[in-house]
Parts: structure tokens; sequence; C-alpha cells
């Protein structure tokens, strides 16, 4: 149910490990399994920031039951990913965090 959608500017050789890495990041944040962790990865998306190219991101962090009052704490934690794994300063990142009702996230061919 948690789902990671990065949207970067910024490319990679070895986006497996990116994902792989983000992955385990989510479940451990959040403290949920990470069979159930979903990752997007967009790397050399056309982007701009503050009318630059130069590297910048967006990510998106959807889960059910997710924690508000950790936000901040996800954030350092997500910035921090952003700048290890592609160089993109945590003044370049914008984060949006979801936490929808149950019946409003479908899996397996109903609703959680």
């Amino acid at each position: 149910m948690p789902l990671l959608q990065i949207n970067t500017n910024a490319t990679t050789d070895d986006e497996a490990t990116i994902i792989v890495s983000a992955s385990a990041l989510v479940a451990d944040m959040l403290g949920k399994p990470e069979s159930y962790v979903m990752v997007i990865l967009n790397a050399g998306a056309s982007m701009s920031f503050a009318g630059t190219d130069a590297p910048c991101a967006h990510l998106k962090l959807k889960s059910l039951g997710l924690d508000e009052q950790a936000t901040g704490e996800y954030s350092a934690r997500l910035c921090t990913f952003m700048e290890t794994s592609f160089g993109v300063d945590s003044g370049r990142v914008y984060i949006e965090f979801a936490g929808p009702e149950r019946h409003l996230w479908g899996w397996d061919k109903r609703t959680f």
C-alpha cells in the first residue's frame, strides 16, 4: 500500500539499485512490510525548478494510515536519499504526502 513516486531530471546508471534502496527506506520509515511497497522512478524527466534545469525532484509518498506528525522526519530522510542517490540538493526537492482513506486504495480486485 505505500507508494513512493520519484520524478527527477537527474540520471543514474543504476536504477535497479536505487529502486531497491528506496523500497527498503519506505518500509523502514513507515514500519510497513516491504512486500506492500511500490516504487516508481522517473529519472531523466524534463523538469525545471526556480527557472533552471539544475538537478531537482518531485516525490509523492502515499500510504494508508500515514502519520502526519512524522512528515517532517519523512521529508528529511527522503531529501537525504535524493542527495545521496542523485546529488539533488534538498532545497530543490518538493514532496507530496498523502494518506488516502482505505476505500480509496485498490488492490487485488478489492480495496483495503
